[in-house]
């Protein structure tokens, strides 16, 4: 059984479609990003999964339940941190996981030890008395994850988890988001391209409504038509008796400073070292650039990738 299986999800705001006939299977412990702009319709689609929406089309299932006929059951097994964090800035920490432990039916006892669990993981020791409102944007986000794991759910949405955050605030978020992918399956939803790189085992690229590609990191950048690698070298005798006969053999080989930069489709590791050894140069260093996810961005949409 798939953890979350969509058909044709669609959605209608007075004639404009937000969503457009959305397909997604998502394995049981898997983590998967819905990565495309702002106003690419992923919050849209998250909060129909979540139950605050209800589809104008097609179906959607968490662990086998329809999330139109069997809201209740559905809410049991999902997690909520959503991209405005439902925390009240008044209660501390211990109370805003005590209230939500509640409202999910856990006995005291049980939302004590899941508390005092999910501080540790999130990082939030030695601040569980201090009130929210004191809380840097980076802390809250952590404490709004933990409020969705409270009741051990299955299945975990994450809405634009790092918005607004500073680059090493959202590398700390990458880390605690990377011990949860154990047991667990989350749905995260972003704009960042090295976010859904770093931390998916799938990513489904959606654009105007739409998932214009899905796949692995890997899978993603090696279906890209055309794509080209890159190499750039380091080292001794680059002559240009040698530059001149690389570009007989490579799409570009471009002068930088101290080496060589040398591009071509399908570019193979071994095979240009060995070429270059061939022509006499003693290499110091050689690193090999595949194309990114932006690569895969730019030629499906055929655009610039905006925020």
């Amino acid at each position: 059984m798939e953890a979350i299986q969509t058909s044709k999800l669609t959605k209608h705001y007075d004639g404009f479609e937000a969503v457009k006939g959305i397909d997604l299977s998502i394995g049981q412990h898997r983590l998967c990003s819905l990565l495309g702009p702002n106003g690419a319709g992923k919050t849209t689609t998250i909060n129909m999964l979540c139950c605050l929406l209800k589809p104008t089309a097609g179906s959607a299932r968490i662990m086998g339940h329809d999330v139109t006929r069997a809201a209740f059951e559905v809410k049991k097994l999902i997690g909520v941190s959503p991209q405005e964090t439902a925390i009240s800035e008044r209660l501390n920490c211990l109370e805003n996981l005590y209230l939500v432990g509640r409202i999910h039916n856990l006995s005291p006892a049980q939302i004590k030890k899941r508390t005092w669990e999910l501080l540790e993981i999130m990082g939030l020791i030695g601040r569980e008395k201090d009130r929210v409102r004191n809380f840097s944007g980076g802390m809250k986000r952590r404490l709004s994850i933990a409020m969705a794991l409270i009741h051990d759910p299955p299945v975990i949405f994450l809405d634009e988890p790092t918005l607004g955050l500073d680059p090493q605030a959202r590398r700390v978020m990458w880390q605690h988001i990377s011990q949860l992918k154990k047991g667990k399956t989350i749905l995260l939803t972003t704009h960042y391209m090295e976010e859904a790189d770093s931390l998916s085992d799938e990513i489904a690229i959606i654009d105007e409504g739409r998932i214009v590609a899905a796949g692995t990191p890997g899978q993603l950048k090696r279906n890209l038509q055309d794509a080209t690698s890159a190499m750039l070298i380091t080292g001794e005798n680059i002559t240009p008796e040698v530059i001149a006969a690389l570009r007989t053999e490579y799409t570009k080989v471009e002068e930088i400073d101290g080496g060589l930069r040398v591009s071509h489709r399908d570019l193979d590791f071994r095979e240009i070292t060995e070429r270059l050894y061939a022509l006499g140069v003693t290499i110091s260093s050689a690193t090999l650039e595949q194309p990114s996810l932006e690569d895969v961005f730019l030629q499906i949409t055929g655009k610039e990738y905006r925020d």
